[in-house]
Parts: C-alpha cells; sequence; structure tokens
C-alpha cells in the first residue's frame, strides 16, 4: 500500500466526485461541480489537497484565506465561500478557512482525516496564518436533537458522553469550540443546520514575516518493559499504544528497541534457542505488515526495533523502517554478536544504505553494528543526518560499550545519534532473561549542542518514553562553521572508508 499526499489537480476530479459521493450519499445535490474546484485550484492551490492510496483519491480538503474580521463569527457557509463564488478568498488575509473534508468510506481506517488536518496546520504555519477556522458539522445531532440543545450537545461530546464523528475528531485535534451556528448549511439534515464554530491558533504566528523551517525532527524513542504477553494481540495492542502517545506528541519518528518482540518466545521454551528463533521469525511478515498499517494510520514513521528474518535456511537480525506513506526499508544487522552467533547461528547482512525518508537521509544500524566506525561513516559520506540505533543489552558494561561508541559516532560523523533498548526481566525465555538500558540521543560536540553532547537521555532501566527535538539546520551550521570540522578535515590523501558494494554495483 502506499499512500501519498498532494496538491490537487483538475485531473482529480471525477475520482474526487466519485469519492464525496460515496462519502456524503445523503447529499448528493452539493457535489462540488468540475467549474468549483478548476476555481479554487487557480486561486489558492496550496490550500487543495488531496490524499491517493495506490494512486487512487481517497481523501480531500478545500480551504481558503480569508480576511476573517470581515466576516466574524456568526456566519453561514454561503457567505464565507462569497455564495460558492469564493472571492472571499484573499492572499493578504490572515485566517486558513476549511471549506471541505471528506475521506472514501474504504479507507477510513487509515485514519486520512487527521493526515489532512496535520497538512493543514503545517500550512497555516507556512504561510504565516492566524489561524484554522472551520464550520463542523454534527451529524449525530438529529439522534439527540429531542433532549438536547446543540449547546448541549457539543458539552456532552467534549465530556465523551456522547460520540460525534466530526465533532469528536475535531476535539481530538486541538480544535476549540468558539460557538455554535445556526442555519450554517441548510441540506445538512442530520445537523438540523447547526454546525460548531472551531479554532486552532497558530503558536508560531508572527506580524513579522515567518522564518520557519522545517528543520525540527521530533524522535519519539520507547524504552520497553520485556513482559510476558498471552497472545501476540496483546503484544500489539503495547505497540499501538506507544505509536499513539508518540503520534499524539507529533513525532515523526518513533523506534523501538531490538528483539523487542522476544517476549513471544515463550511458548517456545521447550525447544532450542536457534529452533525458538525460528518460530519467532515466522511471526516477523505479520508484525511487520501490522506496524506498516499503523505507520499510515498514525501519519508516523516506524522504526520496528528488530527481529529474526529467515531466507534460505538462514536466520538474519533484521530492522524495517516503516514509512507514514506506507514505503518499507530494513536493515539487516551486519555485525553478529558471538552470542546471538553460539545460540542462534545468525548471519551478517552484506548491505549499507542510507534511507531516504520525509525528514531527510537517516541511517540504520543494530545495536553492535555501532561499535565498527567504518558503518556509520560510510552512511554519513551518503548524507546521514539522523543515525538510528536500536539495541538489547543484558547488563550495564554491555550497555556502556553500546552508549560511547554511539556518542562517538555523533561526533565523529556530525550528526544525531538516537538509540533505544529493552528493559526489566523475561523469566521464562531462554537467553533472554535480564536487560538494562537508557534511551538517549546523543549530539556533536560543539557551541550549538548541549555541553555533555546529550540532547536527552531517560531514567535508566525503567518503561518510559523519550521525546526529543533535534535541528538539521545546526548540523549544517557545525559542518561549515563549527570549532572542529571532522568530515571535512579528514585527510583523504592518506585514509579513506570504501563501501566495496556500493562500488562494485
Amino acid at each position: 500500500m502506499q499512500i501519498d499526499i498532494r496538491k490537487l489537480t483538475l485531473d482529480d476530479y471525477d475520482e474526487l466526485r466519485d469519492t464525496m459521493q460515496k462519502a456524503y450519499p445523503a447529499m448528493s445535490e452539493s457535489i462540488w461541480s468540475k467549474k468549483s474546484i478548476l476555481k479554487l485550484i487557480k486561486i489558492f492551490p496550496e490550500g487543495q489537497i488531496c490524499i491517493t492510496v495506490d494512486d487512487k483519491i481517497a481523501a480531500v480538503c478545500l480551504s481558503l484565506i480569508v480576511q476573517y474580521e470581515l466576516y466574524g463569527d456568526d456566519h453561514t457557509y454561503k457567505e464565507i465561500t462569497g455564495n460558492y463564488t469564493f472571492n472571499t478568498h484573499s492572499d493578504t488575509g490572515n485566517v486558513l478557512y476549511g471549506i471541505e473534508i471528506f475521506v472514501d468510506p474504504e479507507f477510513r481506517e487509515l485514519r486520512l482525516a487527521r493526515r489532512l488536518y496535520d497538512a493543514r496546520k503545517e500550512l497555516c504555519e507556512k504561510l504565516n496564518l492566524k489561524s484554522i477556522i472551520v464550520g463542523g458539522r454534527i451529524p449525530n445531532y438529529h439522534l439527540h436533537s429531542h433532549e438536547l440543545t446543540p449547546r448541549q450537545y457539543i458539552q456532552q461530546v467534549r465530556k465523551k458522553e456522547v460520540y460525534d464523528p466530526v465533532l469528536s475528531f475535531q476535539l481530538a485535534n486541538n480544535f476549540l469550540p468558539v460557538r455554535v451556528l445556526q442555519n450554517y448549511l441548510p441540506e445538512d439534515s442530520h445537523s438540523e443546520e447547526n454546525a460548531v464554530l472551531l479554532q486552532w491558533n497558530n503558536i508560531y504566528y508572527s506580524k513579522k514575516p515567518n522564518t520557519m523551517q522545517d528543520s525540527v525532527i521530533r524522535l519519539g524513542l520507547v524504552q520497553w518493559q520485556m513482559r510476558h504477553f498471552k497472545d501476540i494481540d496483546a503484544f500489539f495492542e503495547q505497540v499501538e499504544f506507544f505509536i499513539n502517545v508518540m503520534a499524539d506528541y507529533k513525532s515523526d519518528f518513533i523506534m523501538f528497541p531490538e528483539f523487542f518482540n522476544t517476549p513471544l518466545l515463550a511458548p517456545f521454551n521447550h525447544l532450542s534457542e536457534r529452533e525458538s528463533m525460528f518460530k519467532l521469525a515466522e511471526m516477523t511478515e505479520e508484525i511487520k505488515n501490522r506496524l506498516s498499517q499503523l505507520a499510515i494510520g498514525y501519519n508516523i514513521n516506524i522504526i520496528g526495533g528488530s527481529m529474526p528474518f529467515i531466507e534460505n535456511d538462514d536466520l538474519y537480525n533484521i530492522s524495517y523502517l516503516l514509512h507514514r506513506d506506507g514505503k518499507i526499508d530494513e536493515h539487516r544487522k551486519i555485525h553478529i554478536t558471538p552470542n546471538e552467533k553460539k545460540f542462534y547461528g545468525m548471519k551478517g547482512g552484506n548491505e549499507i544504505k542510507v534511507i531516504d525518508t520525509d525528514c531527510g537521509k537517516v541511517g540504520l544500524v543494530i545495536c553492535y553494528d555501532v561499535e565498527f566506525p567504518e558503518l556509520p561513516r560510510i552512511l554519513a559520506d551518503q548524507g546521514m543526518k539522523i543515525l538510528f540505533v536500536p539495541y538489547l543489552t543484558d547488563t550495564q558494561n554491555a550497555y556502556i560499550r553500546v552508549r560511547h561508541c554511539a556518542a562517538a559516532r555523533a561526533i565523529e560523523n556530525e550528526c544525531y545519534v538516537a538509540i533505544a533498548g529493552c528493559v526489566g526481566n523475561l523469566p521464562g525465555v531462554n537467553n533472554m532473561d535480564i536487560q538494562y538500558g537508557q534511551a538517549a540521543v546523543f549530539t556533536p560536540s560543539d557551541f550549538a549542542f548541549p555541553s555533555n553532547a546529550v540532547k536527552g537521555e531517560a531514567t535508566p532501566n525503567t518503561e518510559t518514553t523519550l521525546i526529543v527535538d533535534v535541528d538539521l539546520n545546526l548540523l549544517k551550521e557545525l559542518h561549515h562553521y563549527g570549532a572542529v570540522r571532522t568530515m571535512s578535515d579528514r585527510r583523504k590523501d592518506l585514509y579513506d572508508t570504501i563501501n566495496y558494494n556500493s562500488e562494485t554495483e
């Protein structure tokens, strides 16, 4: 499944019309004409956004910019759209007004509406507008109108005592009710012509020209407590809990630790370590696909720790990067520990590559890999700015090896390095009985960064999360103006690091 978000074009109109008809089967007379869509695209192309699933239109939102003081908080849909002419749009306006959003019912489980709302918020910040305002329908109100006024209905929805598919969603996306709009949309019989005026404020708004740049990336790291699960569904429930939390905090990435799914080994403890790991590897495809669905649904890039993987009867330690657009990348652990060889007979991967994401180029290595400086250096030469390191260490001294090597990689490669591992005990699973860990994000060591080169770290050896913002622009400044410049000052006349796989391709 491939998810893409882009500007709407007139060529999309036929699919748009069909999708809107499916979304609003009781309001077929309100379908936008091709002429209307053409005008919207012409006057404000950035505000007309669609999401495609495997190149099929799945969701659409339409917007205008208005000088809001001209209309105030007591207006109708007809007035705010200029009698559906969109003549109310003004390039010098101060509010992004949402005039339409709909999702094909076939794709509603993918949470595409939330992705559209996020895109609107990004557009609002980019254009330096004060707020987003919408007149939100309350389609379930007709079920309660005999006993609740619109105001009472809104209060009940806010308390979560009543569910409304539109208003509940908007409240969950930090839109605040301003007032009830009566006679807002006469053809909306389910809302009984009522709507809720909702507002989201842009905290970055300034009367000065907007200087905001998309350079700050939010990393979410899970310090995963080893625990027994009654079945794989219970495991997924715990995984989705953390993904939901990180998505609520608008993280761009969430990373789980190496072998975070090994509690699922418990039913196979009667087998040898290698045989039980083969049994666990049989679940990897299912876990990968489920994580990919969650990445799309929660609009967050997921680094799925690592899991065992079977290919040609060989066992590998593999980590997947599940992109929020549906793409999937992988890294097979290259450097296998003596323990992994002894108990599981694992083999090392042979591919070193940087991964392109919607937040720039990142690298992915697993635990022991980070103790070999050549590997991250090759990734840095390919443009890596953030290195992700899921790990699993049983003792504190093993953790210290990973930690100090990760910190060194950040300094020598002028990049950020994020590490996350498992914690706690797992009795009843051979060779996985104890773990020690402390999630952290390391930085280069220069004036623009923390004096100890640690951007953030979690409480050691307890289940928790770590959320850290990193600024890619600081890396650019370091590379050109740093007190030392480790990437550019290398003596390549004496030595170099070569990726032989790429040299021979």
